[in-house]
C-alpha cells in the first residue's frame, strides 16, 4: 500500500469542522509540508498539486475558500468541485473531482498571448534568481502559470486554449484598465501564500486532507513521496500537456463531462455579456 497522510480521528474530524476560523487557525499552525518543503530548498522549487479523490467528501469548502481568497465575484470560480451520482436506490454511490489549473509543464494557454514579452526576475527561496521572458499570461521557472491581468488585454486566447475548460474572462475584472474588456483569470496555486511559506487557501480549509501542494524536485517532499509510492494519474495525458496536478483514484469518464460543463457555463456567461461564445477545444 502507497504512503498516506496521517489518519484523522472522528473526534480530529469534528474538530476541523467547526467552522472555517477554527480550520484556518489549524491549518496554519499546521503549515508542515509545503512550509517546510519551501525552507529546506537547496535550489529551483517546482510547484506541483495532488488531490486524494479517496478522502475527498464533496464539502466544496476548497472553492469557498478560493472565492474568499480572492474576493470572486458570483457565478465563477477558480476551482470548484464536480459530483456525480450514480445508482439507483439504495445501491448509489457520489464521485467527486475537485478541478483547478493543472499548471501544466507544457501548457497551451500560454502560446497565443499577443501580448508582447518583457523580463523578469523570479527568486526560489534559497536566494537563487532566474531570468524568464513574461506576457499576459506566463509560466514562471517554478512551474506556476499566472496572469497579468494589468497587461490582459481580454481577447479571450487564453481561455480558449485550455484544454481543462478553467480558465474564464471575468465580468468585473477590467483588462490592463480598459473597463470594457474584461480580464483572463483563472487559479494561481496561491503564488501570493507560497512566497511567504503559507500553504494556499483551498489546501488549508480541506477537512479531509485531500489536497497537498508542495516541491516536485524535492523526493524527501510530502507531495512527492505521495506520488511516488500510490497509482496516481493526470487529466487528458493524451494532450502532452504534462499536467502537474495529479490525482489518486481519478475517474476519466467523470472529468470529461466536467470538462464539457465548464466550457458550457462559460460560453452561457458570454450569451448574457452580449459576446459571441468561443468555441473551447
Amino acid at each position: 500500500m502507497g504512503e498516506d497522510y496521517e489518519e484523522v480521528s472522528r473526534s480530529e474530524f469534528m474538530k476541523l469542522a467547526l467552522g472555517a476560523g477554527l480550520a484556518t487557525g489549524l491549518g496554519l499552525a499546521a503549515l508542515s509540508g509545503t512550509a517546510e518543503a519551501v525552507r529546506r530548498s537547496t535550489g529551483p522549487v517546482r510547484w506541483g498539486f495532488l488531490v486524494d479523490l479517496r478522502r475527498c467528501i464533496g464539502c466544496n469548502a476548497c472553492a469557498v475558500a478560493c472565492k474568499t481568497e480572492f474576493d470572486l465575484r458570483l457565478g465563477v470560480f477558480r476551482a470548484g468541485v464536480g459530483e456525480k451520482v450514480a445508482g439507483t436506490y439504495p445501491q448509489v454511490k457520489r464521485t467527486f473531482i475537485p478541478w483547478l489549473c493543472n499548471h501544466c509543464a507544457n501548457p497551451p494557454c500560454i502560446e497565443n498571448c499577443p501580448v508582447d514579452e518583457e523580463e523578469a526576475v523570479l527568486t526560489f527561496p534559497d536566494g537563487t534568481k532566474k531570468k524568464y521572458k513574461k506576457r499576459a499570461t506566463y509560466q514562471r521557472p517554478d512551474g506556476i502559470v499566472l496572469i497579468d491581468q494589468d497587461r490582459c488585454i481580454g481577447c479571450g486566447a487564453c481561455v480558449d486554449d485550455c484544454p481543462y475548460g478553467v480558465r474564464y474572462l471575468d465580468p468585473v475584472k477590467a483588462a490592463g484598465g480598459m473597463l470594457e474588456m474584461k480580464a483572463a483569470d483563472k487559479c494561481s496555486l496561491c503564488a501570493h501564500r507560497l512566497a511567504e511559506g503559507v500553504i494556499p487557501s483551498c489546501v488549508n480549509t480541506c477537512q479531509g486532507h485531500a489536497r497537498l501542494a508542495g516541491n516536485l524536485n524535492d523526493p524527501t517532499s510530502k507531495l512527492s513521496r505521495l506520488i511516488a509510492s500510490n497509482q496516481t494519474r493526470v487529466l487528458r495525458p493524451e494532450l502532452n500537456t504534462d499536467p502537474q496536478c495529479y490525482y489518486i483514484g481519478l475517474d476519466d469518464d467523470f472529468y470529461a463531462q466536467i470538462v464539457e460543463s465548464n466550457k458550457m457555463n462559460k460560453a452561457t456567461l458570454a450569451i448574457r455579456e452580449g459576446r459571441t461564445p468561443v468555441q473551447y477545444k
